[in-house]
Formats: structure tokens, sequence, C-alpha cells
């Protein structure tokens, strides 16, 4: 990498050439979608039990958990899940917008890399097999090619640990000002080599500059998991599920030609009035049953 213009040049056209399509896709495979809440999207109050149950009662299946430090509460999530038979299936990593591995100070790379580690441990402990990352932040002091030069080496640290535990790295494109593309993203992805570094793609992230269907289909294969949470254009808001301006019925299509079999996880609060008015409960049901008309591509 020469300079920020080359590097840029040189990632965008290499992707694009190495991925885009030569040929239409075939008939979809629809594929087995699984229902996952996050855990934030749980009453705080309530135990993890309790949070548990909840969660089975209202329609989800499994459930993505976020580092814990603490070997009493890590013991305490996995009793919990184990009687409820909630599936755990992801953990989201903390730590990354803080201490990201694009950082240039080695206190940050230090605290970065502890927070992986532990969020890769608590997979294992829970049954988890994928940890999200944010691999980096982009800013003014830090540039794309910065980005992508410090956090590959500390990512590459990272991959027998996951292997070890078995464990995928999911790289989330989240609103980082890194990895702006698909194409790029593949291209970040495909440069580790290795099984145990995947995309973790979130629909909601992209749509303010560029489709989620296009997303889906160029990374195809590379996605271990999918976030859902919708956006309305025209007032750059959130809002509730299948009332922005995603196209549902697209997105599941591109899901079903990829073949993907697996997990897709609420990321969402209550974003309208009349979501502010509902109970928790209702809340969570309300939202379920929302994920059941993308699954069946309504």
């Amino acid at each position: 990498m020469t300079n920020r213009r080359d590097f840029l040049k040189t990632s965008a056209m290499t992707a694009a050439a190495t991925l885009l399509p030569t040929a239409s896709f075939a008939a979809p495979t629809v594929g087995t979608l699984k229902k996952s809440v996050l855990i934030n999207m749980l009453p705080k109050e309530m135990s993890y039990l309790d949070k548990f149950k909840l969660s089975i009662d209202v329609g989800f299946e499994g459930i993505e958990m976020q580092t814990i430090l603490d070997p009493k509460e890590g013991d305490a999530i996995k009793e919990a899940a184990d009687k409820t038979k909630l599936k755990i299936h992801s953990v989201m990593n903390m730590g990354h917008w803080d201490w990201p591995f694009s950082s240039p100070n080695p206190e940050d790379i230090k605290r970065g890399h502890e927070r992986m580690e532990a969020s890769l441990r608590n997979a294992k402990l829970w049954g988890a097999d994928c940890v999200l990352l944010v691999p980096a932040v982009v800013n003014p002091k830090v540039t794309i090619p910065d980005a992508w030069k410090r956090s590959q080496p500390e990512i590459r640290k990272l991959i027998p640990l996951a292997k070890e535990l078995g464990v995928v790295i999911g790289i989330e494109p989240v609103w980082n000002k890194f990895l702006l593309t698909p194409y790029d993203t593949a291209k970040y992805v495909d440069e580790f080599k290795s099984q145990w570094v995947k995309a973790y793609f979130d629909v909601g992230n992209v749509v303010m500059y560029g489709f989620p269907q296009e997303w889906i289909r160029a990374l195809n294969k590379r996605i271990v998991r999918f976030h859902i949470k919708d956006f309305k254009f025209d007032t750059r808001q959130w809002v509730p599920l299948r009332e922005g301006s995603i196209d549902w019925k697209e997105i599941r299509t591109a899901i079903g030609e990829i073949g993907y079999n697996g997990w897709i996880t609420t990321e969402v609060g209550k974003s309208s009035p009349a979501e502010r008015e509902m109970t928790h409960e209702a809340w969570l049901r309300e939202t379920s049953k929302r994920v059941d008309q993308i699954i069946a591509g309504a």
C-alpha cells in the first residue's frame, strides 16, 4: 500500500473484478432460518433464567450474548441456558469500539485482545460457535489504509485460539467508515485465508450507502450470521421491522439464493411511539411475529 488513493483504487478494482457474478443465480434455495434475540433487547431487571424463559415464550429459539468478564456470571448464563434449552449461538464482542484493532495505541490493542479472547472463551463455555467483531474504526486520525493494515495482523493473532475453541470470528461492517462495499468486505475476509474468519452481515447497517441484497449476494458463503433491523430513508430513523425502506422480500430471496441456513438475530429497540406504549413482553412478541413474516418472505 503506497498511499490512500492507490490503496482504495486497487482494493475496489480487484475486489469487483473477483467477485462480480458472471452468470445469473440458480433457483433460490429457501433454507432454514432460526430466530434469535440480542440479549440487550430483554428486560434488564430480570435474572438470566427469566430472560431466557421470556425469550422462548415470545417465540425466539436462540440468543446472542455479549462479552462477560466475570466467571461466576458466565457460569450463571450457562446454567440458565441449560435449564431453558435456549441456544446461545453467538457472542457480540464488547470492546471493539473503545479499543479497536485500528488504534495506534498499544494499550488499546492489548485491551482489545483481552476482550476478544474473553468473548471467544465465553462462546466456548456457552456452546456458541461465532463471535461478532467490528474489526476497526476509521476517524480523522486513522485512515482506511491504516485501519486495514493495523487490524488484520491483530485478528490473525486470534485465529489459533478461534480454531482451538471451534469458534468463528465474524467480521461485521458497521457505521465505522470502514469496509464500505461488499467487495472490499469480501476482500478483507478472504485475505485471512482461514475458515475461522467470516462475515457477520447486518442488513440495516448498509442501507445508507448500498443495497443489502447486493451485499448478501456478493458476500455469499462468507456470511456466518445475520443481524436484522430496519431503517427509513426519508426520516433517517430506525423503525420497527417491516416499516422501513428495506425490501424484505428481496432480502429473503437473496438469503435463499446463497443457500444460507442458520441464525438471524434481531437487533432493535422500541423505535416508534406505538412500540414505546407496549409492555416489554408485548413488544418482544410483536417483534418475533415480524421476524416470522420476514422468514416467510412476506
